[in-house]
This record gives C-alpha cells, sequence and structure tokens, in this order.
C-alpha cells in the first residue's frame, strides 16, 4: 500500500514550548515579521522547525493520527509531525533498517514482547524510565509488552491491548432466532443452524497464518486452560510439561471440528477476504481481535454487532469461557534521532491520558493509558468481559523471544490441520519442538 505522509499545519498556542522555541523580549510587528517564521503564544520565534519523523504499521489508522497529532502540533507550534505508515507484513524488515539508517524514524511504534528485543539488544531504542516516569503506572501485564529482557527496562510506551473473542451480526441471528451461546452445544446449535439456512457460520481467512492461533485462542483457550495452564508451561510444572498436553492437543481438535463451519477451502481465503465476507453480511461470525472493530464499523456502518466469549466444549480444563489478550505495540524513541529533545517531547504526550482518550475514541482501541474510558458500548464490553473472565494469548505473549516462534509454528500448524496434512497431536508435537530448540522452562 502506499506510503501514507501526514504534514499537519501548525498553529499557535502551546503548553511545551521551551523544547524547541526561544520567546522575544519584544511584541512582533506583524509587518516585521520574516515570511514563513512559526509565532509562538507569546509572539516568540521557533529556533527551529522541527519535523518528526513517526513511523506505523497501521495503515487503517492514517487518517486518524492526521487528526491526533493536529493537537500535539496545536500545543507544540515549532514541532510538526511526519507521519508514515507501512503495509503491516513489511513493517518490522522496514523498521530494522531505518532505525539504524540517517533517515529513520525520530519516534515510531514497535511491537511487543518478543519482537521488541532485537531493537532493544540492537541499541536501537532509548530507555524511557526516566523520560517518561508516567509508564510505571500503566497495568503491569500490558507494560510487560515494553520490557528489555535482559535488563528489565522500559523501552516503549505501550499504546494499545487487544482483546480475542468471536463477533457476531445481531440482525442475523434474529433473522435465524438465535441467541449468544452460553454453552458448547450451543455455540455447535448456532452454527448449525446458519450451515443449513445456508449462511456461512464462521468468517475465517486461513491463507494468512498469522491469524491462524489468534482463531485457536479463541475456539481453545479455555479448553486447555488459559492463564492456569501458561503458569503450569512456563514453570515447566510435572502433570504439564508442555504443549503436549493432551488439553492443548484436545483444543487443536476442536479447531478441526468447526472447520465444517467455516467457509470452504478455508486455506485459499485471505484475511482480507474473511473480513469483507463478514462486512458484506455473508458470513455471520468473526473470530478475530478488538484492533477488528473500527474497521468493522467503517465498512458497514448499518452493521450491528455483537461479542461473546466461546464457551468451552465438555470436559475442558476450566468450566467457564475466557477473552485471551495482550499488549499490541509501543511507541519508541530511536537511539538515533536527530532531534532527541522534540522526539521526548512527543514521546511523553503519547503517555498522556488526553492521547490515550483519543486513542480510544477515535481509533477505537484499548489504550493502557490510566484514566482512559471507552465510550464506544462495544468496547466497553469487551473489556469487561476481559476483566471477568482474562487469559493470555498464549503464543504471542511467551513464545516470541526465540525462532521459531510460536505463533509462526502454530500458525503453519493449523494451516496443515485445515489442509489435513498433520493431526492434532503431530502439530502440538512440531510446536513444542520448534520451541524446545530456544525455551526452557522454569527459566
Amino acid at each position: 500500500m502506499m506510503q501514507r505522509r501526514i504534514f499537519a499545519a501548525t498553529a499557535v498556542s502551546s503548553l511545551l514550548l521551551l523544547a524547541a522555541c526561544a520567546p522575544s523580549s519584544d511584541a512582533p510587528d506583524p509587518d516585521d515579521q520574516d515570511a514563513g517564521s512559526e509565532q509562538t503564544a507569546d509572539g516568540g520565534e521557533c529556533a527551529e522547525d522541527v519535523s518528526l519523523r513517526v513511523w506505523s504499521w497501521r495503515t487503517e489508522d492514517a487518517d486518524a493520527y492526521e487528526t491526533i497529532f493536529d493537537v500535539f502540533e496545536e500545543q507544540n507550534p515549532c514541532i510538526t509531525v511526519d507521519f508514515q505508515a507501512f503495509v503491516n507484513t513489511e513493517y518490522n524488515q522496514i523498521l530494522q533498517t531505518g532505525l539504524t539508517g540517517s533517515d529513520g524514524p525520530d519516534v515510531a511504534q514497535v511491537r511487543s514482547y518478543g519482537l521488541l528485543q532485537p531493537l532493544v539488544e540492537g541499541g536501537n531504542l532509548v530507555a524511557l524510565d526516566d523520560i517518561v516516569p508516567e509508564v510505571s503506572e500503566f497495568d503491569e501485564t500490558i507494560l510487560a509488552g515494553a520490557l528489555g529482557r535482559e535488563d528489565g527496562q522500559t523501552y516503549g510506551v505501550p499504546f494499545a491491548s487487544q482483546t480475542l473473542q468471536m463477533y457476531y451480526n445481531t440482525a442475523i441471528f434474529e433473522e435465524h432466532g438465535l441467541e449468544e451461546p452460553t454453552t458448547w452445544e450451543e455455540f455447535v446449535e448456532v452454527n448449525e443452524t446458519l450451515a443449513e439456512a445456508g449462511v456461512t457460520p464462521m468468517s475465517v481467512g486461513g491463507l494468512d497464518a498469522w491469524m491462524m492461533p489468534i482463531v485457536h485462542d479463541i475456539l481453545g483457550s479455555a479448553q486447555y486452560g488459559g492463564a492456569e495452564f501458561e503458569e503450569a508451561v512456563l514453570a515447566g510444572d510435572t502433570d504439564l510439561t508442555d504443549l503436549t498436553d493432551q488439553a492443548y492437543v484436545d483444543s487443536l481438535q476442536t479447531v478441526v471440528d468447526v472447520q465444517e463451519y467455516m467457509p470452504e477451502n478455508v486455506v485459499g481465503v485471505s484475511y482480507t477476504e474473511s473480513q469483507v465476507l463478514f462486512t458484506t453480511e455473508q458470513a455471520a461470525m468473526f473470530p478475530g481481535g478488538s484492533f477488528e472493530l473500527a474497521f468493522f464499523q467503517a465498512e458497514n456502518p448499518e452493521m450491528e454487532l455483537g461479542v461473546f466469549q466461546v464457551p468451552p466444549p465438555p470436559n475442558s480444563a476450566l468450566d467457564h469461557p475466557v477473552t485471551p489478550a495482550y499488549a499490541d505495540g509501543n511507541w519508541g524513541l530511536s537511539a538515533n534521532s536527530t532531534h532527541p529533545e522534540e522526539a521526548e517531547t512527543l514521546i511523553k504526550w503519547l503517555a498522556t491520558q488526553e492521547f490515550g482518550q483519543m486513542v480510544a475514541n477515535d481509533l477505537k482501541q484499548f489504550s493502557p493509558v490510566p484514566g482512559v474510558t471507552f465510550e464506544d458500548p462495544l468496547m466497553q464490553e469487551m473489556w469487561d468481559l476481559y476483566q471477568e473472565n482474562p487469559a493470555p494469548y498464549l503464543q504471542l505473549v511467551n513464545f516470541r523471544y526465540g525462532d521459531p516462534s510460536g505463533t509462526d509454528l502454530l500458525g503453519a500448524g493449523v494451516q496443515e490441520l485445515f489442509l489435513g496434512d498433520k493431526d492434532p497431536a503431530q502439530v502440538a508435537q512440531d510446536v513444542n519442538d520448534g520451541l524446545a530448540e530456544w525455551f526452557t522452562p522454569g527459566q
């Protein structure tokens, strides 16, 4: 996709001028102004007009960030923000290269957990503990995605957390007399009723492997044990030593069992096509993240959405459903920034409640900034469900710290399940063996 560049106009009024502006001792005469010179609120002139390069993988948010960064620029008229968004699947490599060059970003969205570590280890990011001490007030489960694994320092301001759940089209449910399922039997019945009526029950795109661990956790986290299983596996518990545990294998079997309710030839359906299938109301449900909400609402404003936690099958490790979640990413400060003082001004602002509230309102994202509220009732419902029964997005939160990563292994494994190339026990063994190349329980 084309790069999105946002050059927002500067304005007067400032709360943080000293970082980039020098006041004038006398009130300026408008007729004496140099053409194009920037004026501060007290009549001073900017010592330097600074443009900060800000990079992101969220191309879909480019328009919203134009509005958001307008607010920052109004408060800091000596600084403009050059926002550039890149295709998400290409972003990691682009960012790695950019942070080591002279034309890279000053501030950038960086991944969380294991994908953050190469940038930390490479010295590409500045530790923020002293620069933005406010991050210490963030929820520790979210802040964990911004920490350097070796030194424990904070290398990013978390910008969003994501929850995983099942979306559904309320009109389609009402048309077929369906309600949110509260038991596994009811969930199967919902799928059967829709299939018999010629409606695709669940819109899943198996062509994009990165989405498959998300689908698996939405369907199977409660079945294999959610946070309890995570704790046992990380500790090397004698009863739950690894991902070949029967409960985990059973959760993979559940994905196979419900494949019949997904689009035909699901591995040939892309993630984008699965989104279209749902937003054009050809499918009734969509297992996905909270990051989908703004897109769904923009693509089909008339579609009324609901969400629910998938109830666990009989004989599951847990007797209640869960909502898996994870820290999506962070704002990082480039160690190679050519304007470090101005970049610090920006990244401090990215930790404020003002910014966090705009993230919640304009981007429909769960900002982790303390004090932020959620105006969208569906967002509030998703957040409440997570608070009631939280679980980690297991493979992303814990198993991206080495190569091969858990999400890569499981993504390919679920595709093999759909194609019938392997059974659940084989996939579980493959994931476990791949992780064993670098992961040691109890360390």
